[in-house]
This record gives structure tokens, C-alpha cells and sequence, in this order.
């Protein structure tokens, strides 16, 4: 399960389909409040100083600035400012439980913010509690079933708890009920996302020919999306199928942003993943000959 897991991590990764992908919540999570802090850091007057070189002192430097940001809070219980800044801070210092804190009190402050909800139910899912987890993304999808970052948090966590046709219904669902909620308000569910997501679960289940029909159905709705095309490249490259792989790539890399044509190309070059080397046959070995019975020159002739 857990080279699946690595393979499923790396497909969502660098197709750039969503910030928040991962068992580990800190890789993920800090890139995202570093830009929710931009703002508030710019415009902070009270922001803490860097931190300076030794991690020892920075160390030092981080738990006093968390201490600032907590003071503050305590006096202000509504400060965002001060409880952005916590929850960065958390973070740097890889105290999950503290981020969750701050992030429950944003998540309070800011319903309709999903991307702190997001993030609370990822810092629940690394410190363990997945129901927690669970709650916070069915939270979220109760009410915008599209939110793709809950949407694939969701699905992974239910791939973790090895439970992948859960996640096939739940995307599945979404699929179906796509049209009228499109119709409703346009663009709420991204279905093409959507699709590749699903595609993404049935690859990592092994069950290719659906991966396959999936992101074929992607690629005849949105034949200008690269993720798709990316996605069939990467199943049939896994497979060993180099030839019917390597125009996919180049059609993905040409479709693709500049930002993902070079992970393309580099995945192209990848050795495939599913399939080992090829070993070389071996000579089938000369039979030997059958060694003549040993004589014993002391024992007597039988008696005919």
C-alpha cells in the first residue's frame, strides 16, 4: 500500500492539481500560509524579527515569537492577524497540535475560508485522528461538493484507511451530480478534476483499463487540458508501454503551463514503475553425465 500511496502522491504532485496533497502536513501546509501571511505580514507593524542563523537560536527565536502571537491572542481572541502569524509559527516549529489550535480558531472566525478548514483536517489527519479529519472534509463537501482541495484530501485519507471504493463512490457521486450543480452555479465543480482524481484511484488500484476509459473521457471533454493526456501517459509508462506513452508526453508538455513542462519531460525519462527489468535468459545448464557405479573391490561376487 505504501508504494502505491508514493505513486499516487507523485501523480497528484506534478499534474498541480491541488496545494494540498500529502501524508505529511507541514511540507504542504507552510507554502500555502506563506501566502496567506503575504498580507499580513506587509502590513503588521508588530511582526516578529527573522529568525537568525544558528537552529538553535532560531529555535530559541520561534518559540518566543509564538509566545508574542499567543499573548496577543489572549487578549484579543479575534486578532487574525495574531493567529495567522501562531499558526505559521506553529508550523515552523512542527507543532502540529499548537497549528490545529490556531487553525480552529481561523476556521471559527472564517466559515466560509475552506482553505483553513482544509488545513485543520490535514493537521487532524497527521497527528492521527482521522475521524476528526473525516468530519472536517464531509464538513466542507456538505456544502461545496466541487471543493476539489477537500475533494482530493478526502480521497487520500480514504486511501489511507485502505478504502478505495469509498473513494470511487464519493468521486463517482460528484461526477453525477456535476450537470445540475454546474447549471446551478457555473463552474462549481471542476469535472475534468474530478475525473483525473478518479482515474488516479482506479490506476493505484491496478484496475488500468478503467484508469484508462476515465482519462479518455476527460480527454474527449477537455482535449486542451494536459492532466488527462499526463495522467494515460503516466498509466501506460508504468505498464511498459513506452511507444503508446511517449506521444502523450509530448502532447502533455506542449498543452501543459511552463511551469510543468520540465517535470514532464523529466517523468517521461522515468524507468517505468510497474514494470521490472527484464532479466537476461540464462543458458540451460549441459546435463552431466551419470557417474558409473562405484565398484567395491573388497566385497565378495554374490552367490548365483
Amino acid at each position: 500500500m505504501t508504494e502505491k500511496l508514493g505513486r499516487w502522491k507523485l501523480y497528484v504532485l506534478i499534474l498541480g492539481l491541488v496545494a494540498f496533497v500529502g501524508i505529511g502536513l507541514a511540507p504542504i501546509i507552510t507554502p500555502i500560509v506563506n501566502g496567506v501571511m503575504g498580507a499580513a505580514q506587509t502590513t503588521s507593524s508588530n511582526t516578529p524579527a527573522t529568525p537568525t542563523t544558528t537552529p538553535n537560536s532560531q529555535q530559541g527565536d520561534l518559540e518566543a515569537q509564538a509566545r508574542g502571537y499567543e499573548l496577543v491572542v489572549q487578549r484579543e481572541p479575534d486578532n487574525e492577524t495574531a493567529l495567522r502569524g501562531l499558526l505559521e509559527t506553529r508550523l515552523k516549529l512542527q507543532d502540529i497540535p499548537g497549528a490545529i489550535a490556531a487553525l480552529e480558531k481561523l476556521v471559527a472566525l472564517n466559515p466560509e475560508r475552506t482553505d483553513y478548514a482544509v488545513l485543520l483536517a490535514q493537521g487532524k489527519q497527521q497527528i492521527g485522528d482521522r475521524d476528526g479529519a473525516s468530519t472536517v472534509y464531509r464538513s466542507i463537501l456538505e456544502t461545496q461538493p466541487g471543493n476539489i482541495n477537500a475533494l482530493q484530501g478526502y480521497v487520500n485519507l480514504l486511501l489511507m484507511e485502505s478504502r478505495p471504493e469509498a473513494a470511487i463512490g464519493l468521486l463517482e457521486d460528484t461526477l453525477k451530480t456535476a450537470p445540475q450543480a454546474n447549471q446551478i452555479q457555473p463552474g462549481s465543480i471542476d469535472v475534468v478534476s474530478v475525473q483525473v482524481i478518479l482515474g488516479q484511484v482506479y490506476a493505484d488500484q491496478e484496475r488500468y483499463e478503467e484508469a484508462i476509459a476515465v482519462y479518455d473521457e476527460a480527454m474527449k471533454s477537455e482535449p486542451e487540458d494536459f492532466r488527462p493526456i499526463y495522467a494515460k501517459a503516466i498509466v501506460w509508462q508504468n505498464q511498459g508501454k513506452l511507444a503508446e506513452a511517449k506521444p502523450l508526453f509530448e502532447t502533455a508538455a506542449q498543452l501543459a503551463p511552463p511551469q510543468y513542462r520540465d517535470q514532464i519531460q523529466q517523468q517521461a525519462q522515468q524507468v517505468p514503475l510497474a514494470v521490472p527489468a527484464t532479466p537476461q535468459p540464462e543458458a540451460a545448464p549441459e546435463a552431466a553425465p551419470e557417474a558409473a557405479p562405484e565398484v567395491d573391490s573388497t566385497a565378495e561376487p554374490e552367490a548365483e
